[in-house]
Protein backbone atom coordinates (compact mmCIF):
# COMPACT_ATOMS: atom_id res chain seq x y z
CA UNK A 1 0.00 0.00 0.00
CA UNK A 2 3.02 2.18 0.83
CA UNK A 3 4.42 4.69 -1.75
CA UNK A 4 6.65 7.43 -1.44
CA UNK A 5 7.87 9.63 -3.63
CA UNK A 6 10.41 12.74 -3.89
CA UNK A 7 8.49 15.13 -6.05
CA UNK A 8 9.42 18.68 -4.38
CA UNK A 9 12.65 16.88 -1.93
CA UNK A 10 13.68 14.24 0.21
CA UNK A 11 11.35 14.32 2.56
CA UNK A 12 8.07 14.39 0.32
CA UNK A 13 5.44 11.65 0.76
CA UNK A 14 2.07 11.40 -0.56
CA UNK A 15 -0.79 9.41 0.04
CA UNK A 16 -2.48 6.46 -1.93
CA UNK A 17 -5.41 5.73 -1.07
CA UNK A 18 -5.84 2.31 -2.53
CA UNK A 19 -9.08 0.67 -4.06
CA UNK A 20 -9.04 -1.83 -1.11
CA UNK A 21 -9.36 0.99 1.04
CA UNK A 22 -12.21 3.05 -0.10
CA UNK A 23 -13.94 -0.55 -0.40
CA UNK A 24 -13.31 -0.81 3.34
CA UNK A 25 -15.23 2.57 4.01
CA UNK A 26 -17.98 1.70 1.64
CA UNK A 27 -18.49 -1.37 3.46
CA UNK A 28 -18.32 0.78 7.42
CA UNK A 29 -21.28 2.73 5.88
CA UNK A 30 -22.97 -0.49 4.40
CA UNK A 31 -22.93 -2.04 7.70
CA UNK A 32 -24.42 1.36 9.66
CA UNK A 33 -27.15 0.87 7.21
CA UNK A 34 -27.85 -2.68 7.80
CA UNK A 35 -28.08 -1.58 11.57
CA UNK A 36 -29.96 1.57 10.92
CA UNK A 37 -32.78 -0.70 8.86
CA UNK A 38 -32.91 -3.15 11.68
CA UNK A 39 -33.23 -1.04 14.07
CA UNK A 40 -35.75 1.24 12.58
CA UNK A 41 -37.33 -1.98 11.79
CA UNK A 42 -37.06 -3.58 15.48
CA UNK A 43 -38.65 -0.13 16.85
CA UNK A 44 -41.32 -0.32 14.53
CA UNK A 45 -42.62 -3.97 15.19
CA UNK A 46 -41.80 -3.46 19.00
CA UNK A 47 -42.54 -0.48 20.05
CA UNK A 48 -42.03 -0.36 24.09
CA UNK A 49 -39.54 -3.19 24.09
CA UNK A 50 -36.64 -1.98 21.98
CA UNK A 51 -33.24 -2.95 22.40
CA UNK A 52 -32.82 -0.55 25.44
CA UNK A 53 -34.92 -2.59 27.71
CA UNK A 54 -38.15 -1.02 26.89
CA UNK A 55 -38.16 0.95 30.06
CA UNK A 56 -41.14 2.78 30.51
CA UNK A 57 -40.90 7.03 31.15
CA UNK A 58 -39.52 7.99 34.42
CA UNK A 59 -41.68 11.04 35.21
CA UNK A 60 -39.44 11.91 38.85
CA UNK A 61 -37.00 12.23 36.96
CA UNK A 62 -37.87 14.06 33.79
CA UNK A 63 -38.05 17.92 35.14
CA UNK A 64 -41.64 16.88 34.82
CA UNK A 65 -42.97 15.16 31.33
CA UNK A 66 -45.69 16.99 30.35
CA UNK A 67 -43.43 20.48 31.16
CA UNK A 68 -40.71 19.12 29.03
CA UNK A 69 -42.99 17.58 26.19
CA UNK A 70 -45.26 20.54 25.91
CA UNK A 71 -48.37 18.93 27.05
CA UNK A 72 -50.33 16.53 25.00
CA UNK A 73 -47.49 17.09 21.93
CA UNK A 74 -46.60 13.86 20.72
CA UNK A 75 -43.86 14.91 17.94
CA UNK A 76 -42.69 11.91 15.29
CA UNK A 77 -42.73 8.23 15.88
CA UNK A 78 -40.24 6.75 18.29
CA UNK A 79 -38.21 5.50 15.30
CA UNK A 80 -38.24 8.68 13.14
CA UNK A 81 -37.38 10.94 16.44
CA UNK A 82 -34.25 8.46 17.30
CA UNK A 83 -33.15 8.68 13.49
CA UNK A 84 -33.22 12.83 14.10
CA UNK A 85 -31.29 12.70 17.29
CA UNK A 86 -28.66 10.40 16.37
CA UNK A 87 -28.09 12.59 13.06
CA UNK A 88 -27.82 15.13 14.98
CA UNK A 89 -26.08 13.17 18.11
CA UNK A 90 -23.41 12.08 15.25
CA UNK A 91 -23.04 15.13 13.55
CA UNK A 92 -22.22 17.61 16.18
CA UNK A 93 -19.54 14.64 17.08
CA UNK A 94 -18.32 14.82 14.21
CA UNK A 95 -18.01 17.91 13.12
CA UNK A 96 -16.28 19.39 16.77
CA UNK A 97 -13.14 16.68 15.86
CA UNK A 98 -13.35 18.06 12.35
CA UNK A 99 -12.88 22.05 13.83
CA UNK A 100 -10.41 20.24 16.78
CA UNK A 101 -7.71 19.20 13.61
CA UNK A 102 -8.13 23.32 12.87
CA UNK A 103 -7.43 24.15 16.96
CA UNK A 104 -4.51 22.06 16.76
CA UNK A 105 -2.79 23.44 14.22
CA UNK A 106 -3.32 26.82 15.19
CA UNK A 107 -2.76 26.31 18.74
CA UNK A 108 1.22 24.41 17.21
CA UNK A 109 1.80 28.23 15.51
CA UNK A 110 1.46 30.34 18.13
CA UNK A 111 3.16 28.17 20.58
CA UNK A 112 6.37 28.04 17.61
CA UNK A 113 5.76 24.14 18.67
CA UNK A 114 8.44 22.50 16.35
CA UNK A 115 7.79 18.42 17.25
CA UNK A 116 4.44 18.29 15.65
CA UNK A 117 5.28 19.65 12.47
CA UNK A 118 5.27 15.98 11.35
CA UNK A 119 1.54 15.47 12.43
CA UNK A 120 0.80 18.91 10.71
CA UNK A 121 -1.39 17.21 7.45
CA UNK A 122 -3.57 15.07 9.56
CA UNK A 123 -4.81 17.94 11.39
CA UNK A 124 -5.48 19.91 8.40
CA UNK A 125 -7.20 16.88 6.97
CA UNK A 126 -9.37 16.41 9.57
CA UNK A 127 -11.44 19.54 9.13
CA UNK A 128 -12.43 17.92 5.79
CA UNK A 129 -16.07 16.75 7.66
CA UNK A 130 -16.71 20.78 8.63
CA UNK A 131 -18.56 21.67 5.40
CA UNK A 132 -20.60 18.68 4.64
CA UNK A 133 -21.10 18.52 8.33
CA UNK A 134 -22.25 21.90 8.65
CA UNK A 135 -24.70 21.44 5.67
CA UNK A 136 -25.95 18.57 8.04
CA UNK A 137 -26.43 20.30 10.48
CA UNK A 138 -28.67 23.01 8.97
CA UNK A 139 -30.78 20.18 7.06
CA UNK A 140 -31.71 18.01 10.54
CA UNK A 141 -32.33 21.02 12.36
CA UNK A 142 -34.83 22.33 9.93
CA UNK A 143 -36.37 18.51 10.04
CA UNK A 144 -36.29 18.81 13.60
CA UNK A 145 -38.53 21.86 13.59
CA UNK A 146 -41.44 19.69 12.16
CA UNK A 147 -42.56 17.62 14.99
CA UNK A 148 -40.18 19.98 17.36
CA UNK A 149 -37.99 16.51 18.13
CA UNK A 150 -34.34 18.01 19.22
CA UNK A 151 -35.17 21.17 20.83
CA UNK A 152 -38.21 21.96 23.46
CA UNK A 153 -37.91 25.70 22.90
CA UNK A 154 -38.54 25.29 19.64
CA UNK A 155 -42.45 24.28 20.32
CA UNK A 156 -44.76 26.99 18.99
CA UNK A 157 -46.45 29.54 21.50
CA UNK A 158 -43.45 28.11 24.16
CA UNK A 159 -42.75 31.86 24.31
CA UNK A 160 -45.98 33.33 24.32
CA UNK A 161 -47.78 34.16 27.53
CA UNK A 162 -51.61 32.81 27.28
CA UNK A 163 -50.36 29.93 25.27
CA UNK A 164 -51.32 26.18 26.39
CA UNK A 165 -47.22 25.84 26.00
CA UNK A 166 -46.04 28.74 27.34
CA UNK A 167 -43.39 28.03 29.66
CA UNK A 168 -42.21 31.39 31.73
CA UNK A 169 -38.83 30.13 32.43
CA UNK A 170 -38.18 29.32 28.42
CA UNK A 171 -39.67 32.79 27.73
CA UNK A 172 -36.86 34.32 29.77
CA UNK A 173 -34.36 33.03 27.39
CA UNK A 174 -36.22 34.04 24.32
CA UNK A 175 -33.33 36.76 23.65
CA UNK A 176 -30.93 33.95 22.76
CA UNK A 177 -33.15 31.12 21.97
CA UNK A 178 -35.11 31.69 19.10
CA UNK A 179 -35.00 30.50 15.68
CA UNK A 180 -33.07 33.76 13.66
CA UNK A 181 -30.89 34.30 16.07
CA UNK A 182 -30.01 30.59 16.83
CA UNK A 183 -29.49 29.98 12.71
CA UNK A 184 -27.43 32.84 12.33
CA UNK A 185 -25.35 32.06 14.98
CA UNK A 186 -25.09 28.15 13.58
CA UNK A 187 -24.09 29.40 9.94
CA UNK A 188 -21.56 31.94 11.91
CA UNK A 189 -19.87 29.40 14.14
CA UNK A 190 -19.40 26.73 11.52
CA UNK A 191 -18.18 30.06 8.14
CA UNK A 192 -15.00 30.61 10.97
CA UNK A 193 -14.44 27.36 11.41
CA UNK A 194 -14.07 26.56 8.12
CA UNK A 195 -12.78 29.53 6.77
CA UNK A 196 -9.70 29.56 8.95
CA UNK A 197 -9.26 25.89 8.42
CA UNK A 198 -9.34 26.40 4.37
CA UNK A 199 -6.83 29.76 5.30
CA UNK A 200 -4.71 27.78 6.95
CA UNK A 201 -4.75 25.02 4.83
CA UNK A 202 -4.01 27.24 1.57
CA UNK A 203 -0.72 29.27 3.40
CA UNK A 204 0.22 25.53 4.44
CA UNK A 205 0.32 24.85 0.78
CA UNK A 206 1.77 27.90 -0.30
CA UNK A 207 4.63 27.14 1.86
CA UNK A 208 5.07 23.85 0.11
CA UNK A 209 5.30 25.48 -3.23
CA UNK A 210 7.30 28.32 -2.79
CA UNK A 211 9.29 27.50 0.54
CA UNK A 212 10.86 30.98 2.97
CA UNK A 213 9.33 32.25 6.33
CA UNK A 214 6.56 34.75 4.80
CA UNK A 215 3.75 31.95 5.08
CA UNK A 216 4.50 30.73 8.33
CA UNK A 217 4.21 34.31 9.82
CA UNK A 218 1.89 34.85 7.87
CA UNK A 219 -0.11 31.75 9.36
CA UNK A 220 0.76 32.70 13.10
CA UNK A 221 -1.40 35.96 12.25
CA UNK A 222 -4.80 33.61 11.13
CA UNK A 223 -4.18 31.26 13.79
CA UNK A 224 -4.36 33.71 16.63
CA UNK A 225 -7.02 34.95 15.52
CA UNK A 226 -8.60 31.62 14.98
CA UNK A 227 -7.94 30.65 18.69
CA UNK A 228 -9.56 33.79 19.94
CA UNK A 229 -12.50 33.27 18.11
CA UNK A 230 -12.93 29.57 18.63
CA UNK A 231 -12.64 29.86 22.50
CA UNK A 232 -15.89 32.04 22.12
CA UNK A 233 -17.53 30.06 19.14
CA UNK A 234 -16.56 26.16 20.88
CA UNK A 235 -18.35 27.53 24.11
CA UNK A 236 -21.30 29.32 22.43
CA UNK A 237 -21.73 25.82 20.17
CA UNK A 238 -21.90 23.25 22.79
CA UNK A 239 -24.88 26.09 24.87
CA UNK A 240 -26.19 25.96 21.07
CA UNK A 241 -26.61 22.69 20.22
CA UNK A 242 -25.88 20.32 23.32
CA UNK A 243 -26.97 22.30 26.30
CA UNK A 244 -30.14 23.44 24.98
CA UNK A 245 -32.04 20.20 24.31
CA UNK A 246 -31.62 20.40 28.26
CA UNK A 247 -33.31 23.84 28.04
CA UNK A 248 -34.52 24.34 31.61
CA UNK A 249 -31.31 23.37 33.01
CA UNK A 250 -27.68 25.08 32.73
CA UNK A 251 -24.04 25.03 33.55
CA UNK A 252 -21.94 27.38 33.47
CA UNK A 253 -18.93 24.75 32.89
CA UNK A 254 -20.50 23.37 30.05
CA UNK A 255 -18.53 25.21 27.02
CA UNK A 256 -15.32 23.58 28.50
CA UNK A 257 -16.69 20.53 29.10
CA UNK A 258 -18.21 20.20 25.50
CA UNK A 259 -14.50 21.30 24.32
CA UNK A 260 -12.77 18.72 26.37
CA UNK A 261 -14.49 15.89 24.54
CA UNK A 262 -13.93 17.07 21.26
CA UNK A 263 -10.46 17.67 22.06
CA UNK A 264 -9.52 14.47 23.43
CA UNK A 265 -11.39 13.05 20.41
CA UNK A 266 -9.40 15.15 17.85
CA UNK A 267 -5.91 14.44 19.89
CA UNK A 268 -7.12 10.17 19.65
CA UNK A 269 -8.00 10.51 15.95
CA UNK A 270 -4.74 12.57 15.24
CA UNK A 271 -2.53 9.70 17.00
CA UNK A 272 -5.02 7.04 15.47
CA UNK A 273 -4.08 8.08 11.67
CA UNK A 274 -0.45 8.83 12.68
CA UNK A 275 0.35 5.15 13.63
CA UNK A 276 -1.85 3.40 10.43
CA UNK A 277 0.10 5.64 8.55
CA UNK A 278 3.38 4.88 9.66
CA UNK A 279 2.92 1.05 9.72
CA UNK A 280 1.56 1.36 6.08
CA UNK A 281 5.02 3.08 5.26
CA UNK A 282 4.40 6.66 5.23
CA UNK A 283 5.49 9.19 7.66
CA UNK A 284 9.33 7.85 7.93
CA UNK A 285 10.80 10.16 9.70
CA UNK A 286 7.94 9.70 12.64
CA UNK A 287 9.75 8.38 15.69
CA UNK A 288 8.83 7.34 19.20
CA UNK A 289 9.31 10.25 20.16
CA UNK A 290 6.45 12.03 18.67
CA UNK A 291 3.96 9.32 19.56
CA UNK A 292 5.35 10.01 22.85
CA UNK A 293 3.87 13.42 23.19
CA UNK A 294 0.46 12.36 21.46
CA UNK A 295 0.14 9.79 24.33
CA UNK A 296 1.05 12.53 26.84
CA UNK A 297 -1.46 14.30 25.49
CA UNK A 298 -3.96 11.94 25.49
CA UNK A 299 -3.20 11.18 28.91
CA UNK A 300 -3.23 14.89 30.12
CA UNK A 301 -6.34 15.69 28.61
CA UNK A 302 -8.63 12.41 29.26
CA UNK A 303 -7.49 13.80 32.88
CA UNK A 304 -8.47 17.25 32.52
CA UNK A 305 -11.90 15.91 30.87
CA UNK A 306 -11.95 14.23 34.25
CA UNK A 307 -11.57 17.08 36.01
CA UNK A 308 -14.09 19.37 34.41
CA UNK A 309 -16.90 16.04 34.51
CA UNK A 310 -16.28 16.09 38.41
CA UNK A 311 -15.82 19.60 38.98
CA UNK A 312 -19.36 20.39 37.25
CA UNK A 313 -20.43 17.17 38.60
CA UNK A 314 -19.38 18.03 42.78
CA UNK A 315 -20.95 21.58 42.88
CA UNK A 316 -24.49 20.31 41.39
CA UNK A 317 -24.76 17.26 43.72
CA UNK A 318 -23.14 19.19 46.52
CA UNK A 319 -26.05 22.25 46.43
CA UNK A 320 -28.42 19.62 45.61
CA UNK A 321 -30.88 22.32 44.13
CA UNK A 322 -33.75 20.49 42.26
CA UNK A 323 -33.47 22.93 39.03
CA UNK A 324 -29.71 21.65 38.73
CA UNK A 325 -29.70 18.05 40.12
CA UNK A 326 -32.12 17.25 37.53
CA UNK A 327 -29.85 16.51 34.98
CA UNK A 328 -27.70 14.11 36.95
CA UNK A 329 -31.55 12.22 38.22
CA UNK A 330 -31.88 11.96 34.97
CA UNK A 331 -28.71 10.00 34.11
CA UNK A 332 -28.58 8.15 37.33
CA UNK A 333 -31.72 6.10 38.03
CA UNK A 334 -34.16 7.75 36.10
CA UNK A 335 -36.15 6.45 33.32
CA UNK A 336 -35.90 3.19 35.30
CA UNK A 337 -31.60 2.78 35.16
CA UNK A 338 -32.01 3.77 31.44
CA UNK A 339 -28.51 5.20 31.30
CA UNK A 340 -27.58 4.19 35.06
CA UNK A 341 -25.05 1.98 33.43
CA UNK A 342 -23.87 4.12 30.65
CA UNK A 343 -23.27 7.03 33.19
CA UNK A 344 -20.13 4.70 35.08
CA UNK A 345 -19.35 3.25 31.67
CA UNK A 346 -18.60 6.82 30.72
CA UNK A 347 -16.47 7.62 33.52
CA UNK A 348 -14.59 4.11 33.46
CA UNK A 349 -13.65 4.54 29.46
CA UNK A 350 -12.99 7.85 29.46
CA UNK A 351 -10.83 8.04 32.14
CA UNK A 352 -9.87 5.09 34.43
CA UNK A 353 -8.83 3.32 30.94
CA UNK A 354 -6.64 5.46 29.80
CA UNK A 355 -5.24 6.34 32.86
CA UNK A 356 -4.01 3.14 33.75
CA UNK A 357 -3.08 1.73 30.48
CA UNK A 358 -0.81 5.16 29.36
CA UNK A 359 0.52 5.84 32.81
CA UNK A 360 4.08 4.67 32.07
CA UNK A 361 6.51 5.90 29.85
CA UNK A 362 6.72 2.80 27.74
CA UNK A 363 2.83 2.80 27.05
CA UNK A 364 2.66 6.31 25.62
CA UNK A 365 5.62 5.03 23.35
CA UNK A 366 3.71 2.08 21.77
CA UNK A 367 1.93 1.57 19.31
CA UNK A 368 -0.15 -1.23 20.14
CA UNK A 369 -1.31 0.85 23.33
CA UNK A 370 -1.79 3.91 21.88
CA UNK A 371 -3.76 2.37 18.93
CA UNK A 372 -6.23 0.95 21.84
CA UNK A 373 -6.11 4.03 23.78
CA UNK A 374 -7.22 6.26 20.85
CA UNK A 375 -10.39 3.20 19.85
CA UNK A 376 -11.87 3.80 23.25
CA UNK A 377 -11.29 7.20 23.72
CA UNK A 378 -12.94 7.62 20.77
CA UNK A 379 -15.78 4.87 21.74
CA UNK A 380 -15.86 6.57 24.70
CA UNK A 381 -16.56 10.64 23.77
CA UNK A 382 -19.24 9.37 21.51
CA UNK A 383 -20.84 7.63 24.21
CA UNK A 384 -20.47 11.01 26.19
CA UNK A 385 -22.37 13.23 23.55
CA UNK A 386 -24.95 10.11 23.71
CA UNK A 387 -25.61 10.44 27.43
CA UNK A 388 -25.81 14.62 26.63
CA UNK A 389 -28.53 13.72 23.96
CA UNK A 390 -30.45 10.94 24.76
CA UNK A 391 -32.00 11.80 28.22
CA UNK A 392 -33.29 15.27 27.36
CA UNK A 393 -34.46 14.32 23.71
CA UNK A 394 -35.51 10.27 23.75
CA UNK A 395 -36.47 10.14 27.86
CA UNK A 396 -36.95 5.81 28.18
CA UNK A 397 -37.14 5.30 24.51
CA UNK A 398 -33.13 5.33 24.14
CA UNK A 399 -31.94 2.58 21.55
CA UNK A 400 -28.74 1.55 20.48
CA UNK A 401 -28.76 -0.52 17.47
CA UNK A 402 -30.16 3.08 15.44
CA UNK A 403 -27.81 5.08 16.92
CA UNK A 404 -24.27 2.69 16.20
CA UNK A 405 -26.15 2.56 12.69
CA UNK A 406 -25.73 6.27 12.14
CA UNK A 407 -22.23 6.48 13.81
CA UNK A 408 -20.95 3.92 11.10
CA UNK A 409 -22.51 5.92 7.89
CA UNK A 410 -20.85 8.85 9.35
CA UNK A 411 -17.74 7.40 9.99
CA UNK A 412 -17.55 5.65 6.86
CA UNK A 413 -18.26 8.93 5.34
CA UNK A 414 -16.07 10.69 7.34
CA UNK A 415 -12.90 8.27 6.15
CA UNK A 416 -13.37 9.04 2.80
CA UNK A 417 -13.48 12.62 3.01
CA UNK A 418 -10.37 12.80 5.38
CA UNK A 419 -8.00 10.25 3.61
CA UNK A 420 -9.25 12.37 0.16
CA UNK A 421 -7.95 15.64 1.21
CA UNK A 422 -5.06 13.88 2.81
CA UNK A 423 -3.74 12.50 -0.01
CA UNK A 424 -4.23 16.00 -2.00
CA UNK A 425 -1.21 17.22 -0.68
CA UNK A 426 2.12 16.01 1.09
CA UNK A 427 2.04 14.28 4.28
CA UNK A 428 5.12 16.11 5.35
CA UNK A 429 5.25 20.12 4.74
CA UNK A 430 8.55 20.01 2.88
CA UNK A 431 9.26 23.92 3.83
CA UNK A 432 8.45 23.98 7.01
CA UNK A 433 11.02 26.03 8.89
CA UNK A 434 10.52 23.53 12.03
CA UNK A 435 11.10 20.42 9.82
CA UNK A 436 14.41 19.00 11.07
CA UNK A 437 14.04 20.24 14.23
CA UNK A 438 11.20 18.13 14.02
CA UNK A 439 12.89 15.43 12.51
CA UNK A 440 15.75 15.01 15.24
CA UNK A 441 13.13 15.83 17.89
CA UNK A 442 13.80 13.83 21.38
CA UNK A 443 11.83 13.37 24.85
Amino acid sequence: MATLTHHESATAEYLEVSPGTNRNFLLIIAAGVVLLVIGIIAAIMFPGHHEAAGVAHGAAAAHGAAAEHGGGHAGSPIWLKRVIVSLWHSNVFFVGVSAIGTFFVALQYVAYAGWSVMIKRINEAMSAWILPGGIIMLLVFGLSLINHDLFHWTMPGIMTKGSANYDAIIAGKSGFLNLPFYVIRMVVFLGIWWFFSERLRKLSLEEDLNGGTEYFHKSINVAALFLVLYAVTSSMSAWDWVMSVDVHWFSTMFGWYVFASWWVSGIAVTTLTAIYLKQAGYLRFLNANHLHDLGKFMFGFSIFWTYVWFSQFMLIWYANLPEEAVYYNQRLGGFNGAYTWIFYFNLAINFVFPFLLMMTRDAKRQMIMLKIVSIAILIGHWSDFYLMFMPATMKGDNGFIIEIGIALIFLGSYLILFTKRLSKASLVPVNHPFLDECVHHTT
